[in-house]
């Protein structure tokens, strides 16, 4: 449940359709979603301050104005904001057209489910729209047949339900008829977009660019392993530990090789024992080979400094001074005859 204060303070609104906060905002990341808001906000009011432009909002949010004109590059892509090029040298200096979200959702996105089911002339309305009767004519090319009314309403319906555009759709059908050599129902097609939206794809370069991610990954776990002499695929937590040394740790693949061969002296080597040793890498700043050799040619120098130390201190303590070493002192000024001289007198006296 949620409910607001009633308050008859009135320190001004700024109105924003459900339909960014529905639709919109989900996609966006927060820093995106601020920009969007903020300059929404002095559009809205007819008393904002007519010098607040996109370094304003930098400088409020405290981020890089380059950040502020990719969050606006990001909506325009969206199709609900447009950017306009002011006529000076900054390449920075755009002004920002809020669409008419309302309108937009009526003209690319409302779909009537209701109504398209009772009434198949709604799907001939729906197809007025030119992106949506491309994508229907070009999935009927991919599946070799025409689309049922019921397939053509369950398309609409998840276009909506996740804010999908409708080449996403058609890349979707690509993909399944390229990876299985065949077509798959509608539901299938429904969970593949289902994975992409949750995964923040939004495009089908988007999903593209992941693919290419994975395949390069994939490639890297496989020489990882075959360095640590493992002929198995790794499994998901041994990724989540590989993955963590180059997007965390951000570490080369030739120190982590490196690491890896020092589990050739063990005889149950891991992806546990290597992360250990990469942590402390790690912990210590070790990023490249040279960094790698510079720390084993510290080691070797320790045990040497050490053995010095050793025999610093060993003369050290012979030349503490007591009293013995004062004795041994007062005889070193003698010679052996002085000295046997000297006993004998001694001796003369003790018999007196």
């Amino acid at each position: 449940m949620f409910f607001k204060e009633v308050n008859e303070i009135d320190l001004g609104e700024t109105t924003i359709a459900n339909i960014f906060i529905d639709i919109f905002m989900p996609m966006a990341n927060g820093l995106y979603v601020k920009v969007y808001l903020l300059g929404y906000r002095q559009a809205c009011d007819p008393n904002s301050n007519p010098k607040f432009d996109n370094n304003s909002i930098a400088k409020n949010l405290n981020i890089p104005l380059s950040d502020v004109i990719e969050a606006w590059k990001f909506w325009e892509r969206k199709d609900i904001i447009k950017m306009h090029k002011n006529e000076n040298l900054n390449d920075f200096d755009y002004s920002i057209e809020f669409m008419d979200l309302k309108r937009f959702y009526m003209d690319n996105m409302y779909i009537n489910t209701k109504s398209i089911k009772s009434n198949s002339d709604s799907i001939v309305s729906v197809s007025e729209n030119p992106s949506i009767r491309k994508m229907f004519n070009s999935i009927n090319k991919i599946v070799g047949r025409y689309l049922e009314p019921g397939e053509k309403i369950s398309l609409l319906d998840i276009i909506n339900k996740y804010n999908m555009e409708p080449d996403m759709i058609v890349y979707a059908y690509e993909y399944v008829k390229d990876k299985h050599k065949s077509s798959r129902p509608v539901k299938y097609i429904e969970s593949l977009i289902r994975g992409w939206y949750d995964s923040n794809l939004y495009t089908p370069q988007d999903v593209k660019d992941s693919f290419a991610i994975r395949s390069e990954r994939y490639m890297v776990y496989k020489t990882i392993f075959n360095e640590l002499g493992f002929y198995r695929p790794p499994s998901k937590p041994e990724e989540r530990i590989m993955d963590t040394w180059f997007d965390k740790y951000n570490m080369d693949i030739e120190v982590i090789l490196s690491a890896c061969s020092k589990s050739k002296n063990i005889s149950n080597p891991s992806v546990s024992y290597i992360n250990g040793v990469i942590e402390k890498w790690n912990n210590k700043n070790i990023k490249t080979l040279d960094d790698i050799k510079l720390l084993e040619e510290d080691s070797k120098r320790k045990p040497q400094v050490n053995q010095k130390s050793n025999k610093n201190n060993s003369s050290n303590t012979t030349s503490v001074k007591t009293r013995f070493h004062n004795v041994n002192q007062t005889f070193t000024k003698y010679t052996p005859e002085e000295l046997e001289k000297l006993l004998q007198e001694s001796q003369k006296d003790k018999f007196k």
